[in-house]
């Protein structure tokens, strides 16, 4: 196929090998894209190995507050945990860098758009899912296609002199500012503890004596500030990932279950997303009434199963997140979080729209909640359960 096809391009082994397939296979001239999410590469460095390689041209786009802006904070207050574990990092960005090698592709006159996915992993299903609702074009994955596995990938880079880093030889690596991704390697025998040349993002040894603290302020929802300093999502989120990875804190290992079907075992660094989860949740609580709890966490696990699956574009995500941001309207206060050793805690929320009332709780002297008027509420709450078991008593009794 002559042309130009538009490549998804992190620099990492998959997308490299894929510019040579396109390439040699396929007879293309290649134009590179990297979305900057926040995955910290050097961008010279990256263009510069996409020229080696043979690319035409090379696009960087900084996207890093859309990506907090528009996919981030939508997850924070969907409490989006995939399986209650994964905070959808990698899930979270392939729909945007989908939509700007759209916008590149349509720029550049491409005949085809292309990324280095395999055909076991989740991240085919979420390219290919927002490139087809928002283009004709025919999309390309060299692995894919080609059923290709690593010691193959490895050796085509090999035979062509492609650099590839030791911690690619040893892992997959994807990551942006919401969280960190590690697998393959010895990481696929779900009984092995990952070792610590694993992590980049959190401390797993000489560990702080002491606890570490960090207040995060909620408005609408959306965190803005932390330990009182008013920042921009971006910088928090930074700002958290390294307060939170220092202490240990932010380790995710699980067997997940992926749209394809395959269960993996998945090992993720996600400080901040634990941390900002953890207290957007503890918040809602203070704010919203029971009947709300109830009804958003299960709005709350369609929304993540959507982002999961790669349906980004799917209208029913729209309908969700009708309700959650109207839900999120309360979600105003700050939250109290105790870092150490590895694990987090909330010991402290408030809030101008609390539904807590310490005048009602107190066990103390002075309170206003009348408790003879239980009497009579405990007594209409079990009167089903009552009747209930009053019906099995006969039968027991003819057992």
């Amino acid at each position: 196929m002559a042309g130009k096809a538009v490549l998804a391009f992190s620099g990492g082994l998959d997308t490299s090998v894929a510019v040579g397939y396109l390439r040699e296979d396929h007879g293309m001239e290649v134009v590179t894209v990297t979305v900057d999410v926040g995955q910290g590469d050097d961008r010279r460095r990256i263009a510069a190995k996409s020229k080696k390689l043979g690319a035409s041209k090379h696009v960087h786009v900084d996207a890093r507050r859309e990506f907090a802006r528009e996919y981030v904070v939508p997850a924070i207050m969907a409490n989006a945990l995939y399986q209650e574990k994964y905070c959808l990092a990698t899930a979270l960005a392939r729909p945007l860098i989908a939509k700007k090698m759209l916008e590149v592709a349509a720029a550049e006159g491409a005949v085809a758009l292309a990324h280095g996915c395999s055909g076991k992993g989740n991240d085919q299903v979420r390219f290919d899912v927002a490139l087809q609702a928002g283009s004709p074009l025919p999309i390309i994955a060299p692995v894919r296609d080609m059923n290709l596995d690593r010691p193959a990938e490895l050796r085509f880079a090999a035979e062509r002199g492609i650099h590839v880093d030791d911690v690619s030889k040893k892992y997959s690596i994807d990551q942006n500012l919401w969280g960190r991704a590690i697998e393959g390697g010895d990481l696929e025998d779900p009984y092995s503890e990952p070792r610590e040349d694993a992590f980049e993002w959190v401390r797993t040894s000489g560990l702080p004596d002491r606890p570490t603290y960090a207040v995060v302020g909620f408005e609408a929802g959306a965190p803005v500030s932390l330990d009182g300093r008013a920042m921009d999502t971006v910088r928090l989120i930074q700002l958290m990932n390294l307060k939170a990875g220092a202490a240990g804190v932010g380790i995710v290992d699980h067997v997940e279950d992926r749209a394809v079907g395959i269960k993996s075992r998945e090992v993720y660094e996600t400080p901040a997303a634990i941390c900002l989860v953890e207290a957007h949740k503890d918040l809602e609580k203070m704010v919203h009434t029971k009947h709300q709890t109830r009804v958003k966490a299960a709005v709350d696990r369609e929304w993540a199963e959507l982002a999961y699956a790669g349906l980004w574009d799917d209208p029913l995500r729209d309908d969700l997140e009708g309700f959650i941001r109207s839900a999120q309207r309360a979600v105003t206060g700050r939250v109290r979080l105790r870092l150490f050793q590895g694990g987090v805690r909330v010991v402290g929320r408030s809030s101008p729209c609390s539904l807590y009332d310490a005048r009602a709780a107190t066990y103390g002297e002075g309170s206003e909640f009348d408790q003879r008027d239980a009497r009579g509420f405990v007594r209409l709450w079990g009167m089903q359960t009552a009747e209930a078991n009053k019906l099995k008593a006969p039968a027991r009794r003819k057992a």
